[in-house]
This record gives structure tokens, C-alpha cells and sequence, in this order.
């Protein structure tokens, strides 16, 4: 189960409607272990592309080197769809590469950056097997953000 801030959730809606129709991506890092979505990290998709996303490399690296200075890991990587559901594609799949992380995936597809509700779902990638987690979002003072 993932447990996430209100205000993360609004940061990465709010994240995916402004790049629609491209995707959006980013990450959420908290404290090592913790397995607490904290620090909202928006990043560029570097493929601008509305059916794929890329993390710049050297974008990612210095993300890297900063949570690993600040003793944090990427708990959530997120990205958006613009024209299909929540869903990891195989595309998707392949890309994770972090084991211990929520993979978050918001659908903008019904209204794209239009106000209107989003899908938002997250799952576990492991080893290339998908499995859906239920979500639950919380006030700030909730988690300790």
C-alpha cells in the first residue's frame, strides 16, 4: 500500500496536466527505508513525447547524488498518460529499475489539462511482474511531512 500527502498527489496531478499532451515524470524521495513519499522532484521529460517519457541522464544523476547526500532514495517514480489508462505499458515495465519503489501513473486522457478528475493508480515493478497496490492519501500532519 502506498500512503502519500495530499499535496504530493495535487503536485503530481497538477505536474501531469501541465505537460499534457505530453507525459510527465518525475520522482518523490524520502528518508532511506522509510518508505515515506516526501520531497516532490518534478523532472523534464527529455523525450517530450506523448507516449513515452525519459529522465534527462545527467538530470537523474545529480537527483541521485542529491538524495544520496540528503540519505533519501526515489520511494515514488511517477509518470503520466495522456491517451490511455493508469496502466504500466510493457515500455513502462522495462524502465523500472527500482525495486523498493511505488511506480505512480496518472491518466490525463479524459480531460487533459482541462479541470476534470484524473486516473491515478500505483503499482509494484519487480522483476518485471506488475502488481496494483491500493493508494491512500493523507493530510500532511498524517505521515509527518
Amino acid at each position: 500500500m502506498l500512503r502519500i500527502p495530499r499535496e504530493v498527489v495535487d503536485a503530481m496531478v497538477a505536474h501531469a496536466k501541465r505537460d499534457h499532451p505530453d507525459e510527465a515524470c518525475g520522482v518523490v524521495a524520502g528518508p532511506e527505508g522509510s518508505d515515506r513519499p516526501e520531497r516532490f522532484v518534478p523532472m523534464l521529460n527529455a523525450a517530450s513525447s506523448p507516449t513515452f517519457y525519459e529522465f534527462d541522464p545527467t538530470d537523474l544523476l545529480r537527483l541521485y547524488r542529491e538524495m544520496d547526500d540528503r540519505g533519501e532514495e526515489p520511494v515514488v517514480v511517477y509518470h503520466s498518460h495522456t491517451a490511455t489508462e493508469a496502466y504500466p505499458s510493457r515500455t513502462d515495465v522495462n524502465l523500472a529499475m527500482e525495486p523498493l519503489a511505488h511506480y505512480v501513473l496518472v491518466s490525463t486522457r479524459e480531460h487533459g489539462n482541462s479541470d476534470g478528475p484524473v486516473e491515478l493508480r500505483s503499482y509494484r515493478i519487480v522483476d518485471g511482474v506488475v502488481t496494483e497496490e491500493d493508494v491512500v492519501v493523507e493530510a500532511a500532519n498524517q505521515t509527518g511531512v
